[in-house]
């Protein structure tokens, strides 16, 4: 009769947990849905995305920073402010590091893209990405 209490205990627990199964309850955490990541919506945004991320493969030597500027989807106007910030970017490197230098391309391409509200009027040939869908 010592072992009763607990065999009492352990179906009680396995009941409260078919219960639970049953009834759509979990005793895991709650899953929650991922929030979409907001995509550049300016002109100025989308042109600090994509100049600075080619101007930050550029200073890390990445494998397809050498594609021309139609390539690599700017206008002619943000292909000069690539330039611009690649080399500013290659000056901070040499100074300060790289991590400075991937810094201020992220700073001079905002700036340099605010000021020309997003530099798409240059080329025939830019057009803004497609909606996701």
């Amino acid at each position: 009769m010592g072992t009763q209490p607990r065999t009492a205990a352990r179906c009680g627990a396995a009941a409260l947990l078919a219960a639970l199964a049953l009834s759509g309850c979990s005793t895991s955490a709650p899953r929650t849905t991922p929030t979409p990541v907001s995509s550049p919506s300016s002109p100025a945004q989308i042109c600090t995305s994509l100049v600075s991320y080619w101007a930050k493969e550029a200073l890390k030597g990445g494998k397809w920073a050498g594609l021309d500027w139609e390539q690599k989807g700017m206008s002619n106007d943000q292909y000069k402010i690539h330039e611009e910030v690649v080399a500013a970017g290659r000056a901070e490197e040499r100074t300060a590091g790289l991590n400075k230098a991937l810094e201020l391309a992220d700073r001079l391409t905002a700036q340099r893209c605010a000021e020309q509200n997003g530099a798409t009027w240059s080329s025939e040939n830019w057009r803004p990405p497609s909606p996701p869908g």
